[in-house]
């Protein structure tokens, strides 16, 4: 008997074949394709990315378009010309506009980065509650609207009037910007601080460099991914503030947006203006296309090692 079912149970293990069942479908699992909802949220997406890019070039190419434009109206194109780029630096008031502009942002940024720097690795070295306090410092600033930021500095500023009448301008912008632009490369350096070995500084004390040397030659060169990152950033930031510029600057001292905001209230403003942020847009698009290509480059080269 028991011989019988053994010979059973193989013959049934031995004729089992999944192919022989049918396999049931999605649908009989009550799945219903809806072509027609799929074909429209994909024109539906593909029409919202362009509007999205749409209203982020827009203004841009309002002003390319009108930096072309042979008449100072902005209400109408009279003809189509090159000579607002000719003319672009033909204006005292805008140039000063400019260079203080390029001036204030290139000391601020290079101030701040230095000590954003180091406050970075001091940070990341310090023990986790004071680390976080200082974290939360450093955020506040990154919190607070522009213009409480802008209103702040110019009380503090204020104080000093009985000292100096002449305190406000660019050595007032100067603190300003280095102040709100120094927490960007603060955050651009702590995560990369994380990423090196944490006894990198200890083995390099431990040969006998000195600690400010071994900050320079060891730990900056493995950050500097991050430091670029900041200094890019802080740079643009600086580049293309009007709130905390307008409310501690003086003197006659105007960057590009403090002098075109008070242009606005003339009917037409300078050709120029359109011409030179136009160039500047073009530059700045150049040299993000060099930057990847060199980058791409670089990482083949390695991937080829």
């Amino acid at each position: 008997m028991m011989e019988e079912v053994m010979e059973v149970k193989e013959t049934s293990i031995n004729t089992y074949n999944p192919n022989n069942y049918e396999r049931a479908t999605i649908e009989e699992y009550g799945y219903k394709e809806h072509k027609g909802l799929k074909l429209t949220w994909n024109i539906v997406s593909k029409v919202l990315l362009v509007f999205a890019v749409f209203m982020l070039y827009f203004s841009v190419i309002i002003i390319a378009i009108q930096s072309f434009n042979a008449s100072d109206s902005t209400t109408e194109f009279t003809g189509f010309t090159f000579a607002n780029y000719g003319n672009m630096f033909t204006k005292t008031t805008l140039n000063e506009a400019i260079f203080n502009t390029f001036k204030t942002s290139i000391m601020a940024t290079i101030i701040a980065t230095v000590i954003g720097t180091l406050v970075g690795i001091g940070a990341f070295f310090l023990p986790p509650k004071l680390k976080a306090r200082l974290t939360l410092l450093n955020n506040i600033p990154l919190l607070n609207a522009d213009i409480v930021t802008g209103i702040s500095l110019m009380l503090i500023f204020s104080l000093l009037l009985p000292i100096n009448n002449h305190i406000f301008g660019f050595w007032t912008i100067l603190i300003a910007h280095i102040y709100f632009i120094l927490p960007y490369i603060v955050l651009s350096v702590l995560p990369k601080m994380k990423e090196i070995d944490p006894n990198m500084l200890d083995a390099s004390l431990d040969l006998g460099i000195k600690p400010f040397k071994s900050v320079v030659k060891v730990l900056v060169p493995a950050i500097k991914g991050g430091i670029f990152s900041g200094l890019v950033l802080a740079f643009t930031i600086s580049f293309e503030d009007f709130v905390v510029g307008y409310f501690t600057t003086g003197n006659g001292y105007n960057t590009l947006s403090i002098w075109i905001y008070s242009s606005i209230g003339k009917k037409s403003l300078f050709p120029g203006v359109y011409a030179f942020s136009t160039a500047l847009t073009v530059l700045a698009i150049i040299a993000i296309i060099i930057y990847n290509v060199v980058k791409g480059r670089i990482k083949n080269e390695k991937a080829d090692r």
